[in-house]
């Protein structure tokens, strides 16, 4: 038996329009570009430009009235036709109800509500206060990446003047193409060599592969196309002028890379009979030699990127100046040609079904117009409260640049500061960066937790940070402090910080355990 029960659920639904603000949102100025091209490129009623255009265009065509009113004027208008016409252009349009006809009484035909469409001024552009410098500072230049030849240019030019058959070639060609982005080809020969056949149906044995292979490490620069590190080391080391040094350092890659590695000095020395002095001048040549060859040549193998920063900072005597970095974000209005199409048919005298399509085409193209430069808007507004709030919050370091004076924040700090959810916080701290007069600064850099102190405070973790990276600076490279001792030393300055700790924080420093650290 079929039963009917009615229930009363509560569930939230983000609108299309907050969908779109959420992803406007989190992206970086730099990507920001992008997306507005591709809403200008599949959106015809949106385009380039302020408000501040319209209304020169408004008080041009006001002009131009009066130079038809003149009654010296060369153009005799008895009837006045030119002047309604122009009035009719400056003037704000006033809600106009539509006669309702046949076609629009249909149920699939409604009227259509045009008083919205009709008011220029409510379509305005999105540009507003604190968008970034003004006309002096977008007429400046800005400088350009070199976009000269790269090191895979080069690395192919190099192959075009080696003497090697039509069969060899092609191998240099893939193998050159198997290079990654520190100069390395890690790819295995066996592998290489079914690309080969599959790809270009060359049949080639691992063994003919490695000959070419052979050749491109004689390139420039040293140590390009090394399959490992140690052989990267190696190529770098044949090229040097031969003494008992480089010997010396040959040895310590060849029979005792794994020592070399875990720094077991004591061993490589015992194993290979060599002198403290000699030991000591084949490490030092070792460390001068270049452990990534694919980012030494005019570009680099790897992709350039640059940080685009999302605010811009400045201090004026204490007074902090913030301001968006609108470069990458041009103005935007609705397209005042799509508003004279919705008072082209206002005036019609006769309206059909196509021209009832048409108008409703364009409705939807003027309504995705609207909301998209309203989110564009809210994004803006939101970027400065939240960048704004940070400032605040860490206003001694913005004053000095010193690490040791950030505060512990965290995202739920600035989302109360701002009334705001923490997933917005979030959202804008993602990616986004500011630029200041010590450097461009991630946002995420400012957001630390907090450690306990002796005095009851809290000191934020980059300050710990920056106090245990000055001490091992400070310590003695032949006897590098071990992670209970630096623990110990943190606790003396009044740190209530465990030995675990301070291991994840050295790791996030990048620094390694203190055995590593050694120094001969």
């Amino acid at each position: 038996m079929q039963r009917l029960d009615m229930k009363q659920l509560l569930s939230q639904k983000l609108s299309p329009q907050q969908i779109q603000f959420i992803k406007l949102l989190q992206i970086p100025t730099a990507e920001l570009e992008t997306r507005i091209k591709e809403e200008l490129e599949v959106n015809p009623a949106l385009e380039e430009g302020d408000e501040n255009e319209e209304e020169l265009e408004r008080d041009d065509d006001d002009d131009s009235d009066e130079d038809f009113d003149d009654p010296d004027s060369e153009f005799d208008n008895d009837d006045n036709t030119l002047d309604e016409d122009f009035d009719d252009r400056s003037e704000e349009q006033p809600e106009v109800e539509l006669p309702k006809d046949d076609i629009a009484d249909s149920p699939d035909n409604q009227d259509l509500d045009l008083s919205d469409y009709l008011n220029d001024d409510e379509i305005a552009g999105y540009k507003m206060q604190g968008d970034g410098p003004g006309d002096a500072e977008d007429d400046r230049e800005m400088p350009l990446a070199d976009t000269g030849s790269t090191l895979i240019d080069s690395l192919f030019d190099q192959l075009g003047f080696a003497d090697l058959s039509d069969k060899q070639f092609a191998i240099g060609r893939q193998l050159l193409g198997s290079i990654d982005g520190d100069g390395y080809i890690r790819r295995d020969l066996s592998a290489i060599a079914n690309d080969l056949a599959f790809a270009q149906n060359i049949e080639a044995t691992p063994a003919e592969i490695e000959c070419v292979l052979h050749v491109i490490q004689a390139f420039d620069p040293a140590g390009i196309g090394a399959r490992d590190l140690r052989e990267c080391l190696l190529l770098q080391l044949e090229r040097r002028p031969v003494d008992d040094t480089v010997e010396a350092a040959e040895r310590i890659l060849s029979e005792c890379y794994d020592e070399f590695t875990k720094k077991h000095y004591p061993r490589i020395q015992q194993r290979l009979d060599l002198e403290d002095d000699e030991l000591k001048e084949a490490i030092a040549l070792i460390l001068k030699l270049n452990p990534k060859p694919g980012g030494s040549g005019p570009t680099g193998l790897g992709k350039v990127q640059y940080i685009i920063p999302d605010f811009i900072l400045s201090n004026d005597n204490g007074q902090f100046n913030l301001t968006l970095n609108s470069r990458n974000a041009p103005d935007l209005r609705v397209a005042p040609a799509y508003t004279e199409m919705f008072q082209a048919y206002d005036k019609a005298s006769k309206k059909d079904r196509k021209m009832k399509e048409a108008v409703t085409f364009v409705k939807q193209k003027l309504d995705a117009a609207r909301w998209f430069i309203d989110a564009i808007r809210q994004r803006q507004q939101t970027l400065l409260r939240t960048m704004d709030a940070i400032v605040r919050y860490q206003r001694e370091f913005f004053l000095e640049g010193d690490e040791s004076k950030l505060r512990p924040m965290i995202l739920k700090d600035i989302a109360q500061e701002i009334s705001m959810d923490i997933s917005t916080v979030s959202r804008v701290a993602n990616s986004k960066s500011v630029q200041t007069e010590f450097g461009i600064y991630p946002l995420k850099y400012f957001f630390s937790e907090g450690i306990a102190t002796d005095s009851g405070e809290d000191a934020s973790s980059r300050e710990v940070k920056h106090i245990l990276k000055e001490i091992i600076e400070g310590e003695s490279k032949g006897k590098p402090l071990s992670d209970d001792k630096l623990e110990k030393m943190l606790n003396a300055r009044g740190y209530n910080i465990a030995r675990r700790t301070v291991a994840k924080y050295r790791e996030q420093l990048n620094i390694p355990v203190a055995r590593l650290r050694k120094e001969l």
